[in-house]
C-alpha cells in the first residue's frame, strides 16, 4: 500500500514538473513580448512622449520592460528550480514571479488610469507646447517631434491649422513670412512651401494633430495595459503550480 501511494505521488510530481517548465518555456518568451514592446514604445515613439507633460506613459513602458527583464531570468531559473528539485530556488521563484505579477499589474493600472485623463493633457498641453516651443532655443527635441508628429499622421496645429497664428516662431522673422512650418505642408520637400496654408497645399484634418496623437497613444496604452495584464493572469497558473510542486517535494535537509 505505502509503496503505491509513493509511485502515486512521484507520478504526480513528474507531471507538475512538466507542466512547470511548459509554463516557464512560454513564460520566457513572454517576458521578451513584454520587454519588446516596452522597448519599442520607448526608442521609436520617444518623440511624442515629450510632447506630453505626464510621464506615465513613460513610465508604464519602462515598467514593462523591467518586468520583462525579470520574466527572462525568472524563467531561467524556474526551470532550474523545477529539474533539481530544490525547495530553496523554488521559494525564490516564487518570490520573483510575484514581483513580477505585482509590476506587470502596476503598469496595467498606470496604462489605465493614463487612459482615462489623457484628452484632458492633450487639450490643456499640446497647443501651448506647439506654439510656445516650436523651433525655440533650446527645443529641438520638441521642434523634432511636432514635425515628426504633422508629417507622420497627416495633421496641422493642435486642434487645426489656425493655431500657427499664435506661435512665437511663424510671429518672428525666423519663420520667413510662413504661415504653418514646413512639416504641414503635403509636399514638404518644396522650401517655404509653409507660406500659402491653403488645403490643396497643407494638411487639414478635423480635430487637428490632437485627435490623431490622442487615437495613437490611446490605442498604444491599451496594448501596455493588455499585455501587463493578460501576462499577470497568466502567472496565477505559474505560482499555482509553483506552489503544488513545493509542496510534494520532501523537506530540505540543514
Amino acid at each position: 500500500m505505502g509503496l503505491k501511494e509513493d509511485k502515486q505521488e512521484t507520478c504526480g510530481t513528474i507531471c507538475l514538473k512538466y507542466l512547470l517548465f511548459t509554463f516557464n518555456f512560454l513564460f520566457w518568451l513572454a517576458g521578451g513580448a513584454v520587454m519588446a514592446v516596452g522597448t519599442w514604445t520607448i526608442v521609436e515613439k520617444s518623440d511624442y512622449i515629450s510632447l506630453l507633460s505626464s510621464k506615465i506613459y513613460a513610465v508604464s513602458a519602462y515598467i514593462l520592460i523591467m518586468a520583462g527583464v525579470i520574466v527572462m531570468v525568472t524563467g531561467v531559473l524556474g526551470c532550474c528550480a523545477t529539474f533539481k528539485e530544490q525547495r530553496r530556488l523554488l521559494r525564490v521563484y516564487f518570490v520573483l514571479l510575484l514581483c513580477v505579477f505585482l509590476l506587470e499589474i502596476l503598469a496595467g493600472v498606470l496604462a489605465y488610469i493614463y487612459y482615462q485623463q489623457l484628452n484632458e493633457e492633450l487639450k490643456e498641453n499640446l497647443r501651448e507646447t506647439m506654439v510656445q516651443k516650436y523651433h525655440q532655443p533650446e527645443q529641438d527635441h520638441v521642434t523634432k517631434a511636432v514635425d515628426k508628429l504633422q508629417q507622420e499622421f497627416k495633421c496641422c496645429g493642435s486642434n487645426n491649422s489656425s493655431d500657427w497664428a499664435d506661435s512665437v516662431w511663424i510671429r518672428s522673422g525666423d519663420a520667413q513670412r510662413r504661415a504653418v512650418p514646413d512639416s504641414c505642408c503635403k509636399s514638404p520637400v518644396i522650401q517655404l512651401c509653409g507660406e500659402r496654408d491653403h488645403p490643396s497645399n497643407i494638411y487639414k484634418v478635423e480635430g487637428g494633430c490632437i485627435s490623431k496623437l490622442g487615437n495613437f497613444i490611446l490605442n498604444h496604452l491599451q496594448i501596455i495595459g493588455a499585455v501587463g495584464v493578460g501576462i499577470a493572469c497568466v502567472q496565477i497558473f505559474g505560482m499555482f503550480f509553483t506552489c503544488c510542486l513545493y509542496r510534494s517535494l520532501k523537506a530540505e535537509p540543514y
